[in-house]
């Protein structure tokens, strides 16, 4: 890309712009290696085709020639560029749910904003995408396909097609790719989900209890109906008002980061007696699986645990590992002595 005039060299510049490896435990590498790929194409043309002639083996020439038949083709340069559109309104969500600490309403605001962005890409990007694409095949001097041409699926061509170019990749690739994508957000993401996390933001204690709202509280307890019984409603409403008087006005609840840290507090000053019905809140917001990043921590953490070479791992052994492996921060601060005294004390009595 210098020699071609693409880029600008000096100090601190371009030091990132090779493939990046995608990572089996990470959803934005696919991201980023794509994008590096869009970025740096026709470099890797040239060194391909460079390998291709001048490669120091056969298998290297021989891998080097398929390669570019895979590449140089109208079919990859529209899946790359139609991987990295979708893939790049995803990105930021895929990051912000991976983050150990988040706030929730932030993250459901970029889900549904991510859902309108497919949605809009759905109805108005087509253009944009071919336009792009055929950009990039005349730079790069890779054969554009005729869209009203007939599209046949397989090799032979003796039963006429019934669908042209055209209708394959804008109805069969393009769209089925962004239904399939919004498909997935809404089963992860569904109404109900999302307002159970919205609503349980309002027990966060930043800023002086700044977002407790009553009304989405109480909205929350309903989809809940086996611990809160309609006839517990009133009582509810009742406890959150008294509640969120009483701790803003205890010192001891101003510098708490996080809900988890709340729930502790309580137990400390004994107001999980008092407020039990709030407390039972604060321990369904602890629990809520859905959009943090305890699950794909979890995910992450499973694929590096269970390897091949420990594939036969019984179910309590891996959950200890995967402990061990996603609360190292945690584990960290024990020191050796301790750990040491703990076995000790447990063969003396086993």
């Amino acid at each position: 890309m210098l020699i071609l005039g693409e880029i600008q060299s000096g100090t601190g510049l371009n030091q990132e712009v090779g493939i990046k490896r995608p990572c089996d435990t990470r959803w934005g590498s696919h991201f980023g290696s794509l994008l590096n790929i869009k970025r740096t194409y026709s470099s890797i043309c040239e060194v391909l085709e460079d390998i291709k002639v001048n490669g120091y083996c056969q298998d290297h020439r021989g891998e080097a020639r398929r390669l570019l038949r895979s590449i140089k083709t109208f079919d990859f340069i529209f899946f790359l560029h139609l991987m990295v559109d979708i893939l790049g309104i995803t990105n930021d969500l895929n990051i912000t749910l991976q983050k150990k600490d988040q706030n929730v309403v932030n993250a459901m605001h970029q889900v549904r904003s991510s859902k309108a962005r497919l949605i809009q890409m759905r109805n108005e990007g087509w253009e944009l995408l071919s336009n792009d694409v055929t950009l990039l095949c005349e730079k790069c001097e890779i054969d554009i396909l005729n869209m009203e041409d007939p599209y046949y699926n397989g090799t032979s061509r003796r039963k006429g097609s019934q669908i042209n170019y055209l209708h394959h990749y804008k109805i069969d690739v393009f769209i089925a790719a962004i239904d399939m994508q919004s498909q997935e957000l809404n089963n992860r993401f569904n109404e109900v989900n999302t307002s159970l996390l919205v609503s349980m933001a309002s027990l966060c204690q930043s800023k002086s209890f700044q977002a407790f709202n009553v009304d989405e509280l109480l909205k929350t307890a309903m989809f809940y109906s086996n611990e809160f019984p309609e006839r517990n409603i009133g009582a509810l409403r009742a406890s959150l008002q008294n509640y969120i008087v009483d701790v803003r006005g205890d010192a001891r609840f101003n510098n708490l980061k996080g809900i988890g840290n709340l729930a502790k507090m309580m137990i400390e000053t004994n107001k999980h007696t008092i407020y039990p019905m709030v407390y039972l809140l604060l321990k369904l917001a602890l629990i809520l699986p859905v959009a943090t990043s305890t699950v794909e921590r979890a995910f992450s953490a499973m694929k590096l645990i269970k390897n091949n070479l420990c594939n036969k791992m019984s179910d309590q052994f891996m959950n200890d590992c995967l402990v061990s492996y996603i609360e190292k921060d945690v584990l960290d601060g024990i020191s050796n002595d301790v750990l040491i005294d703990f076995f000790k004390k447990y063969v003396n009595t086993s």
